[in-house]
């Protein structure tokens, strides 16, 4: 990968320089380079709208998405909830319960995309990014404990008590299924175009949720109306009931792989190897570089990421060269990966040590 330094060479960017100089031990030492766009380094003014813009346009969309998966849900529940107790079919009871989960999960999911875009402050100096994470948890946990623990315990009451339908109750749950059918379906395909129109846009939590929530219910209503029909036509209760435990696995199964991937990334889930891979490569084309020692990395949020690299310079530099060189080497790669917004190099070179935060 070939490198360039950062645009608008004429300004170079405004560098903060608090130089404290330690002899060290031997003939290396150690520069420690940080950078906290908000606090820090400007980025080259023409990169940084139009990579605000983008955020601000996924945002929007996934905005839309929740609240089109919110409206849906809270008509389906009502209107599951409504033919479930006039018909008392288990299976319509527990996509009832889903769709409840579902609806408040939509709204622990609106709270994330406002909350994560809270300018960093002193007590959170890399940002709240990690609040979608957070909601997202919440959102899992509901699906387990609303929709899926519901949906299994409707299933023994079905065994247990017998349920009984007319046919009034058949048609009436029937029907709302097939209305639930449709409107899951609009709203999964909303949640569909998006992830295809932003190319990787599952990546977002909060999409990735509803995405999950939609597939899900979609699936959960073709098994409630597979048992609803079976028991109509052979009049055995069971059919319903094992209905309500697929539905429930079901749910259990969704919510531990978001709650498994919103855990991951609340501990400190390193970027993607891909984009690992990227910055490693653009450290090493630097020609000051002559070894890059180690890289770490961490998703701070969305669309934000910590890059800590361990880099011995070749030799020879004295301090104002190391010093404008590793000034160089974060610019460059936040060009070139702005998602990369927390950059700190620790830099080998020379006999003295030198701190420029």
């Amino acid at each position: 990968m070939l490198l360039c330094d950062p645009p608008n060479p004429g300004q170079p960017p405004e560098v903060s320089r608090s130089t404290t100089q330690q002899k060290g031990r031997g003939e290396s030492g150690a520069v420690s380079v940080s950078d906290h766009r908000s606090q820090g380094v400007r980025e080259p003014q023409h990169d940084r709208p139009s990579w605000d813009d983008r955020k601000e346009q996924a945002d929007r969309r996934t905005r839309v998405t929740v609240l089109v998966a919110l409206a849906a849900n809270l008509i389906i529940a009502a209107a599951k909830a409504v033919g479930g107790l006039f018909s008392g079919s288990p299976a319509l009871l527990s996509e009832a319960a889903h769709s409840v989960a579902d609806s408040l999960n939509e709204v622990f999911l609106l709270a994330a995309l406002h909350r994560s875009r809270r300018p960093a402050d002193p007590r959170h100096p890399f940002g709240y990014g990690k609040e979608r994470f957070f909601w997202s948890l919440l959102a899992a946990v509901g699906i387990f404990v609303m929709g899926g623990c519901f949906s299994v315990f409707q299933g023994f009451e079905a065994l247990a008590g017998g349920a009984r339908e007319s046919h009034g109750g058949y048609v009436a749950g029937l029907i709302v299924l097939a209305v639930a059918f449709v409107t899951e379906g609009i709203s999964l395909l909303r949640a569909v175009h998006q992830v295809r129109k932003q190319g990787g846009g599952a990546q977002d939590p909060a999409l990735r949720t509803v995405l999950a929530e939609d597939g899900t219910a979609v699936l959960g209503v073709s098994l409630a109306f597979t048992g609803m029909a079976l028991h109509m036509v052979t009049g055995q209760v069971g059919w319903e009931a094992a209905a309500s435990f697929a539905i429930g696995v079901l749910l259990v199964f969704v919510a531990y792989r978001l709650g498994a991937d919103a855990r991951d990334q609340l501990i400190g889930q390193a970027a993607e190897p891909e984009q690992d891979q990227r910055i490693r490569a653009l450290l090493q084309a630097q020609p000051e570089i002559d070894n890059v020692a180690s890289l770490l990395t961490m998703q701070l949020g969305l669309d934000s990421t910590l890059v800590a690299a361990r880099v011995d310079l070749r030799p020879g530099l004295d301090s104002e060269e190391v010093e404008l060189a590793a000034e160089r080497i974060k610019n460059s790669i936040a060009h070139v990966i702005p998602e990369a917004d927390q950059i700190f190099l620790d830099v080998a070179s020379g006999a003295r040590t030198h701190w420029m935060p």
